[in-house]
């Protein structure tokens, strides 16, 4: 048997859903539902830029606000880099002490303390300390740490003071390791009031005098206390360990004036108007007129007559 296909009644040839009426029909309803989606898109996107200041829009202004953007984010690492650096210099400062004792260093800042509490009586302090032998080179570097730390705070007043306190020691120091002719000169150069050269000078030529042995032929063949006519008293000048020759005195000062007149050769002078210019200015003039005086007081040793 063969199946005979029926048409159906009432619906419509194939053909008629591939015409182009139908197609064009059909394009439109699949375009029209994207573009009100797109509408509903730009309205939100401008309901957000409401309210946006107008150079917003402007692409000079964003190109400027990208650069200054950039630039606090330069200093914001410049920042951290300085942090970093204070930070490595507080720990290097904080190293220095490492290599010695515990027990030492906490006495050394006990020492340094104390000095500082002292305020007017600092003198006296640095002193005593000195008689007992209180006074090394690891108090120096005690007081050098705090002055750094004070430089690195800029703390104008601490540094002044620590300086000053580090220099009264260094020379206590100096002071108590220097041999006779230094200790001599070192007080012979503390003698002037800064004022009356004249007045110094004697001075000195009478300490000097009163220092040094006599060195004339009569002296040394009659000392000291011997009545020659007499032919009565002592027959030899005993004489002591801290004895200071002339000669010795010197010989000292002028191996000292040769050393810094070649380290004052090598200075190269330093010129500008900013505070630290004129403070190294100022150390050198004063640096010059202490040699001056040390030349002085050589000379009137060389020349000194009883």
């Amino acid at each position: 048997m063969e199946a005979n296909l029926l048409p159906l009644s009432g619906a419509p040839p194939l053909q008629s859903f591939l015409s182009p009426t139908n197609v064009r029909i059909s394009s439109l309803k699949t375009t029209c539902p994207s573009g009100a989606v797109l509408r509903r898109s730009m309205n939100k996107e401008e309901q957000l830029l409401e309210g946006m200041p107008k150079e917003y829009y402007d692409d000079e202004w964003q190109a400027r606000q990208r650069e200054k953007t950039k630039e606090l984010h330069r200093r914001r690492r410049e920042e951290e880099e300085e942090e970093e650096q204070k930070i490595e210099e507080y720990r290097e400062i904080g190293m220095r002490l490492m290599g010695y004792p515990e027990e030492d260093v906490r006495k050394a800042r006990k020492l340094v303390s104390s000095f500082i509490r002292a305020e007017e009586e600092v003198e006296e302090k640095i002193e005593e300390a000195a008689e007992r032998g209180e006074l090394t080179e690891l108090v120096l570097m005690v007081i050098w740490n705090r002055l750094d730390l004070a430089r690195h705070d800029d703390e104008k007043d601490a540094i002044r003071s620590l300086d000053l306190l580090y220099r009264r020691v260094e020379t206590e120091i100096l002071k108590r390791e220097a041999t006779p002719a230094m200790r001599l000169l070192n007080d012979l150069l503390n003698m002037h009031d800064g004022f009356n050269d004249e007045g110094w000078l004697k001075e000195c030529k009478k300490r000097m005098a009163d220092t040094f042995p006599r060195e004339d032929p009569f002296s040394i063949l009659v000392p000291a206390g011997f009545d020659i006519d007499k032919h009565h008293g002592p027959l030899s000048l005993p004489l002591e360990a801290d004895v200071l020759l002339r000669v010795d005195f010197v010989r000292e000062v002028d191996a000292l004036l040769q050393e810094v007149r070649s380290e004052q050769n090598e200075a190269q002078s330093i010129e500008g108007l900013d505070p630290e210019s004129v403070a190294v200015r100022l150390k050198e003039q004063e640096k010059k007129r202490t040699i001056h005086q040390v030349e002085t007081l050589l000379d009137l040793a060389i020349n000194l007559k009883w």
